[in-house]
């Protein structure tokens, strides 16, 4: 993998986390709860539900490439495809509904708010093809599959796990600025950029071909 195509799928990953998924809602609100610090382990139990379903997103397509060497081209498309529809998705389902708040300022443990954290990413299944739908778009089938897959998932990981970080950080501003109508025009941009995101990634495909 140059350093090029890893750029670029620095870019496309901070493209498609532009709007707040559940778990990062799940960080902010545990933040502003709990309090930073503590929040962390709800971003740890959400990374380690990402490491799980990247895992068995990458097993699968280790499996496919292997099988047929046109196997990665197919993907890519449907893969494109996939963002799309997700982003159209997003555009449509956009709210202007505020944050849910936590309830209860209580004391939980370390261990209840990863589980809160692993549960709430684990619980969407959609993840497992998400991975398989993003991670081919910057694989090449003339290197090493696992080095590049953990390259692309460590990189994930990391940026994921700032994003948490920035929300756990600015919890009460954020919460502040994704009441009302904000929060409808944040989902509305975020699923423009994922759009966005993935017909440069199908331009990119066809450059290649």
């Amino acid at each position: 993998m140059t350093f090029e195509i890893w750029t670029v799928y620095v870019a496309t990953v901070l493209a498609l986390m532009s709007t707040p998924g559940p778990s990062h809602l799940l960080m902010l609100s545990n933040s502003a709860a709990h309090g930073f610090r503590r929040s962390l382990s709800t971003a740890f139990g959400d990374l380690t539900a990402n490491f799980f379903q990247m895992l068995a997103a990458g097993l699968g397509l280790a499996t496919i490439l292997t099988a047929s060497a046109n196997a990665l081209t197919i993907i890519k498309w449907l893969g494109v495809a996939y963002l799309i529809w997700l982003g159209i998705k997003m555009i449509r389902g956009a709210t202007s509904g505020a944050i849910q708040k936590t309830e209860t300022l209580k004391t939980v443990t370390q261990k209840s708010l990863w589980l809160q954290g692993f549960l709430t990413s684990a619980a969407n299944p959609k993840a497992v093809v998400f991975f398989a739908a993003l991670f081919p778009q910057f694989i090449s089938p003339n290197s090493d599959f696992m080095t590049q897959f953990i390259i692309l998932s460590t990189t994930y990981i990391v940026v994921d796990g700032i994003f948490l970080s920035l929300y756990g950080m600015g919890a009460g501003w954020i919460a502040r600025k994704f009441a009302g109508n904000a929060k409808k025009w944040v989902e509305r941009t975020g699923g423009t950029f994922m759009i966005v995101a993935a017909i440069l990634l199908g331009l990119k495909t066809i450059r290649e071909q």
